[in-house]
């Protein structure tokens, strides 16, 4: 992976962990995660004029996407009303890239040279390692398996989304199509679950919800043009190191505990993302 590559997806895995922030420190985090995706479409809706229209071999893709897209915000949220976000972001985020090898490896045809491999271990583990901080006895078993779901579902869509988007003729064509699919999918959902009452906090969310919605668009369009021109895998583990970022601030503006042993676990990561170049 070249360097501005790296600096791009790195970039990509901060502006992750603010979006999920600012979902975890509002009260109505479903509202929060629908003004969000509602931003996405009104955001990618001007912009599709400005790329190609998709190959039509990637619509299966973009639509596949968009609905397990629907699933992953959906246990997101659920596991952020039943676990801390240093916790359930870990456990989230960690797990996916060895998920996402394994899916690249019999869907896409994709190898890992020996270091690679190593270096995706040792991602997944140290990340997973910061969710057992506090030990067996203060983890939400609820808020895990909902955080598990989710890593299912970000393994799953990412996979997906890393062959569509070389299907496409152009990753960003796919990763705008995406959006206003997935808007169009989870904004119905967020309507039919909350009613008037979505309408009625939606007033006060939209400022920080477009804000969320710049994070997360920007965040991901980054990561899928970048798999669209390198391997999935070491994408998905460079991206993954978001919970970096979300480990700090979940101890700056959250105030959770366990700071020294997260950033202790942060130097691992930190290697092997290093090691990946390799």
């Amino acid at each position: 992976m070249d360097t501005w590559i790296l600096a791009l997806v790195l970039l990509a895995a901060a502006l992750h962990a603010g979006w999920n922030l600012l979902v975890k420190m509002r009260g109505d985090k479903l509202v929060m995660m629908g003004v969000i995706d509602a931003g996405h479409g009104l955001l990618a809706l001007p912009l599709l004029f400005f790329f190609p229209f998709p190959n039509w071999e990637a619509w299966p893709f973009i639509v596949a996407s968009a609905v397990l897209h629907v699933g992953y915000k959906l246990f997101l949220v659920r596991a952020y009303v039943h676990g801390d976000m240093g916790v359930v972001y870990p456990i989230a985020r960690g797990m996916a890239p060895a998920l996402v090898a394994l899916g690249a490896y019999v869907f896409a045809g994709e190898s890992l040279s020996p270091t690679q491999l190593a270096a995706i271990i040792a991602i997944a583990i140290a990340i997973s390692g910061l969710t057992f901080a506090n030990g067996w006895r203060d983890l939400p078993l609820l808020g895990l398996a909902f955080a598990v779901g989710t890593a299912v579902f970000i393994a799953s869509y990412t996979v997906v989304d890393g062959i569509g988007g070389r299907l496409a003729g152009s990753a960003h064509a796919y990763a705008l199509w995406m959006f206003v699919t997935d808007a169009c999918l989870f904004t119905p959902v967020v309507l039919l679950r909350r009613g008037r009452q979505f309408l009625a906090t939606a007033k006060e969310y939209w400022r920080p919800g477009l804000t969320g919605a710049a994070m997360s668009m920007s965040a991901y369009w980054i990561v899928i043009w970048a798999m669209s021109i390198t391997p999935m895998a070491p994408v998905s583990a460079v991206r993954e190191t978001s919970v970096l970022f979300g480990a700090l601030l979940a101890g700056f503006v959250l105030k959770e505990s366990r700071l020294v042993l997260r950033l202790a676990a942060a130097t691992v990561i930190a290697a092997g993302v290093i090691s990946l170049q390799f």
